[in-house]
C-alpha cells in the first residue's frame, strides 16, 4: 500500500516535472524563432527590399519572449527536484559496479542500505536549505531583473519538488533498512518506471 502510494507520488511528480520541461522548450523555442525574425526584420535587406512589411512586423511585437532566461532558470530548477524522486525509487542513478558487484550479496544490500541513508539525509538537508532560502527570499522582497516576479516563488516550486524527493529518499532508506536486516527484496531496481 505505502509502495504504491509512494510510487504513484514519484510518477506524479516526474509527470509534472515533464510537463514543466515541455513548456520550457517551447518557451525556449518560441523566443529563439522571435529573436531570429526580429533580427532578419532589422537587417539591411529587408528594411532595403519591403520595410513597410518589416514595420509592420516588427509592430506586431515579434521578438525574443522577454525574462525567459529568468523563467527557464526557475522552471528547470524545479524540473530537476520534480524528477528525483521517480529516480531514488527505481534505482535510476547512475552508478559504477566494477568492484561492488563482485561483493556478497548480503554486503551489497548493506552498502545500499548505507547509500540509500546517506542520500535520504542529503535530500532533507538540500530541502531545509532551500526552504531558508525561500524564508530569506521573501523576507527581503527580493524580485527578478527583468519579469520583477518574486525570487520565493522559484524557491518554492523547487522546495516543493525537494520535499517530495527527502519523502521518497526516507521511504527507500527504511526500505533498504528492511531489506538488509529481513534478507528480503521489498522494492526491485527499475520496477514501477515502465508501469
Amino acid at each position: 500500500m505505502l509502495k504504491n502510494f509512494m510510487m504513484g507520488l514519484a510518477k506524479f511528480s516526474a509527470i509534472l516535472g515533464g510537463i514543466v520541461l515541455t513548456l520550457l522548450i517551447v518557451l525556449t523555442c518560441v523566443s529563439i524563432v522571435g529573436r531570429l525574425i526580429n533580427g532578419w526584420m532589422h537587417s539591411d535587406f529587408m528594411e532595403n527590399l519591403v520595410p513597410e512589411f518589416a514595420q509592420w512586423v516588427l509592430g506586431l511585437g515579434v521578438g525574443p519572449v522577454n525574462g525567459d532566461f529568468e523563467l527557464v532558470e526557475s522552471g528547470v530548477a524545479f524540473a530537476i527536484f520534480a524528477f528525483l524522486p521517480l529516480c531514488q525509487i527505481t534505482s535510476g542513478h547512475a552508478t559504477v559496479g566494477i568492484f561492488t558487484d563482485k561483493l556478497p550479496t548480503r554486503v551489497q544490500r548493506f552498502l545500499r542500505m548505507i547509500i540509500e541513508l546517506v542520500f535520504a539525509a542529503v535530500l532533507v538537508l538540500i530541502a531545509w536549505r532551500l526552504y531558508e532560502g525561500m524564508s530569506s527570499k521573501m523576507r527581503y522582497g527580493e524580485t527578478t531583473f527583468l519579469l520583477q516576479f518574486p525570487i520565493w516563488w522559484a524557491y518554492a516550486a523547487s522546495f516543493v519538488g525537494a520535499v517530495v524527493a527527502a519523502v521518497v529518499g526516507i521511504y527507500m532508506g527504511l526500505v533498504r533498512t528492511y531489506e538488509f536486516f529481513t534478507d528480503r527484496v521489498i522494492i526491485w531496481d527499475g520496477v514501477g518506471a515502465e508501469q
